[in-house]
């Protein structure tokens, strides 16, 4: 119930109001001295609603980041390939869904996350402790087991509306914290 209402609110919004929040978010995280000394960063195209994320995606990869997009894989665990500029996207739909942009290009593996400096994750919201609100199918939360099970250590970053940033989410002994959000008007920090 949650998610759907969080997904209410998204809806109601126009194009207008995703490109301007986009534009904003784009600024703010391209601030964040994790992404500014990143070598490589795991992102996500962003979809419908969602907190725009093309125009940070472009800017990383003008400043020669190497950013790893998914391709969701039938089991909703997460493949990746790498981001050269909106050409390189193709829509696949999978199954009933909405279709998503994925890199064209050459699949890397879903173990190719643990070389990512941050990690941009996507969300409906996150609460003071950090804790993220997926829409619930599981595949960033493999990406955060996988990430843990090597010890890797990137910086977790998830993308929201102002507004998603609320008291408490639900939590789960397997949800991971994120380290910031980042949102139109500025960036909070967890731990």
């Amino acid at each position: 119930m949650l998610r759907r209402g969080f997904l209410s609110v998204r809806s109601g919004l126009t194009d207008d109001d995703v490109r301007k929040s986009a534009a904003a978010l784009a600024v703010r995280a391209l601030e964040l001295p994790e992404l500014a000394h990143a070598r490589a960063v795991a992102a996500y195209v962003s979809v419908g609603s969602e907190p725009g994320t093309l125009a940070l995606l472009d800017a990383l990869h003008a400043r020669g980041v190497r950013v790893l997009l998914p391709v969701l894989l039938p089991d909703n665990d997460l493949d990746w390939g790498v981001y050269e500029g909106a050409g390189s996207l193709a829509p696949v739909r999978h199954g009933t869904r909405m279709a998503l942009l994925e890199p064209a290009g050459e699949r890397l593996g879903p173990e190719a996350v643990r070389d990512a400096d941050a990690v941009l994750l996507p969300g409906l919201a996150v609460d003071g402790r950090g804790m993220r609100l997926g829409r619930g199918g599981g595949s960033y939360d493999r990406v955060l087991a996988r990430l843990e099970r090597a010890d890797a250590d990137p910086a977790l970053v998830v993308l929201l509306y102002d507004a998603e940033v609320v008291d408490r989410v639900p939590a789960e002994a397997h949800d991971r914290p994120v380290h910031a959000v980042v949102t139109p008007s500025g960036v909070r920090r967890f731990r």
